[in-house]
């Protein structure tokens, strides 16, 4: 994966506040039910004040004295503050996970409308695992931050003040013993702090790279298993998983050392609560029931401790996940509708490249071998036809995609009517054309809308567009017809049948113009025979623009180009490049001397 340290590069190596700033600008949409369970933090903390302060009471008023009465009310209370921190815990848990669903939810709703609106170019360099990996695992580990750390880490700072202000109002000196461990708290803190974040960024690394590598490979396990690939992808993706397995590992360490470090210093406390607190109680200084909720509090101020911690490791995560979210929502589209954009009134199908040239490498130079095209001069007219012709790498391909603005040249200019393709709205621009590819890709859902993806045309010009391309007969002859099933890419139709939706797609969509590209060669004879039939109505009044290697499909266009190395080397209708004897003749000579010495071959075997 030549592009698997892209998105791994100028990441920031120490803390961003304005990256946690960001994050926390998701909340604000949320701000009632934020302050909702804010509220329930803090009464759950105070709540969780009253337990050992009832256990004091109880030592020093009640069982000191014998008074079995005032013990059972002291039980009554502390099982009162037990039903009250349950309901409060309850509400608290639920207002924030809610919460952390809806910001998820708009979180990958931004995420997935900035990547449609992403240029092509992005998804040539970008794996498609990787960029799933944005969507779901790092949006994930972002909602971990909002669930459990955010809202929660005010409520342990409160639950730290409360006890501390209780501790000291019981006795100022112990209190001071108990917090003599802290700082020992914060140079351990500081230790953990400096390595996990790296640990992180490179866990989240290696689950992007497991995702593309298994995107890619489950997608083409026809091809892996074609030609043997299977031992060769397993030893990829051991190496793989293993660097995963070790960057966790590298997690791990600083865990496994961090939290009994953490316990280590809480039973520090404690024994030096019982070394210092016994002693005063011997001496009269003290009561039990004081040195007994002392141990109750220390237990208890300990743990929002822990838990700032585990938030301190949510956070980790989070920010290593959101430097990733952030660097993807950060890419700025190339290709936009301008500002004030200019269109004709109707669109009549003039096509027009006035000296293009084009390279797919980012600048306008960078040595004249880069260029995928030069110097591109044409027009169709409306309702008119043009051929691109040439060997494969020629540049076909990428006039189509200059046309429909995937990407806009550096040099020259792409017109339709007239009209700059910079300077049209690109959703209108795109609307008024339509591009079959050899590669049809077919969504999951209906044989209907994927002819409509999304487009509000009715059904019987979804059934017209369909006998127009002879695709009516074999949809019909499905169990449920146009509301038949269709399983992911298209897998239980055939080559020649998602060919033929292709065109029923393009044609009820009803372009001004219409790109073929490759479009008949995956159509056996019998079908591109009747495509070819269809088309010569279908095109009529439309500008045609089409691409083919099999010369038998160009020859009624209008005007057809031969491209070479991404130069135009002819131009002319059939006839006038065969009489040339050029490039176009020396294909034609080719392709049906082939042909005919597959015919040859075919008769002497069958003899």
């Amino acid at each position: 994966m030549s592009q698997a340290d892209e998105d791994d590069a100028a990441l920031p190596k120490g803390y961003d506040w304005k990256l946690l700033w960001r994050l926390l600008g998701y909340l604000r949409p949320h701000l009632r039910a934020v302050s909702a369970s804010l509220v329930l933090i803090v009464a759950m903390a105070a709540i969780d004040l009253v337990p050992p302060w009832l256990t004091k009471v109880a030592i020093d008023q009640h069982i000191a004295r014998g008074d079995a009465r005032g013990l059972t009310r002291v039980a009554g209370l502390f099982l009162l503050a037990l039903a009250f921190s349950f309901l409060v815990r309850y509400f608290q848990t639920y207002v924030m996970q809610m919460t952390g669903q809806r910001i998820m939810r708009d979180m990958r709703n931004q995420i997935f409308g900035h990547l449609q609106r992403l240029h092509i170019g992005f998804f040539d360099r970008n794996p498609v695992g990787r960029l799933m990996t944005r969507v779901t695992t790092d949006v994930d580990a972002v909602n971990d931050l909002f669930t459990s750390g955010v809202v929660t880490v005010f409520g342990d700072l409160f639950a730290l003040v409360g006890i501390l202000g209780v501790m000291i109002a019981l006795d100022w000196r112990l209190a001071l013993v108990t917090s003599s461990v802290i700082p020992l708290f914060f140079a351990v803190t500081n230790w953990f702090r400096k390595g996990a974040r790296q640990s992180f960024r490179e866990t989240r690394k290696w689950v992007a790279r497991i995702n593309a590598f298994l995107q890619e490979n489950l997608s083409g396990m026809a091809v892996v298993q074609l030609f043997r690939r299977e031992e060769l992808n397993r030893a990829e993706f051991a190496r793989i998983n293993r660097a995963h397995a070790d960057a966790n590992m590298k997690a791990i360490f600083y865990y496994a050392v961090f939290y009994p470090a953490i316990e280590f210093l809480a039973a520090l406390a404690a024994a030096l609560i019982l070394v210092y607190g016994g002693g005063q109680v011997l001496l009269g200084g003290l009561t039990l029931g004081v040195l007994v909720a002392f141990l109750q509090y220390s237990e208890r101020f300990w743990r929002p401790i822990s838990d700032l911690s585990e938030k301190f490791n949510v956070l980790q995560a989070a920010m290593a996940s959101s430097e990733r979210i952030f660097k993807l929502l950060d890419t700025e589209p190339r290709i936009t509708s301008p500002a004030h954009p200019r269109q004709p009134a109707a669109v009549e199908g003039q096509v027009a490249f006035e000296g293009v040239s084009f390279s797919y490498a980012a600048g306008d130079g960078g040595g004249e071998e880069q260029w995928i095209l030069r110097d591109i001069d044409f027009v169709v007219e409306p309702g008119r036809s043009l051929a691109l012709v040439g060997a494969t790498g020629a540049g076909k391909t990428s006039i189509i995609s200059l046309l429909l603005r995937f990407y806009d040249p550096q040099r020259g200019r792409v017109s339709l009517d007239g009209v700059d393709v910079r300077e049209w709205d690109t959703q209108e621009l795109r609307s008024s054309l339509a591009l079959v590819l050899q590669d049809v890709h077919i969504f999951s859902g209906t044989i209907a809308s994927n002819i409509r993806l999304g487009s509000d045309i009715p059904h019987s010009r979804v059934r017209a567009a369909a006998e127009a391309v002879h695709a009516h007969r074999f949809i019909e002859s499905l169990p449920l017809g146009y509301d038949g099933e269709v399983k992911e890419r298209g897998a239980t139709l055939s080559v020649g049948q998602k060919q033929l939706l292709s065109f029923a797609r393009a044609l009820a969509h009803d372009p001004r113009v219409l790109i073929l590209d490759e479009a008949t060669s995956s159509v056996d004879t019998e079908t591109e025979v009747l495509i070819q039939d269809a088309l010569k109505t279908l095109l009529r009044g439309r500008t045609a623009i089409v691409i083919a290697h099999r010369l038998s499909t160009v020859q009624r266009v209008d005007q057809i180009l031969v491209l070479h190395k991404g130069r135009i080397r002819e131009r002319g209708t059939h006839q006038e490049l065969l009489a040339r004897r050029g490039i176009y003749w020396r294909l034609y000579q080719l392709q049906y001397k082939d042909q005919e010495l597959r015919h040859r071959g075919a008769a002497e075997a069958t003899a």
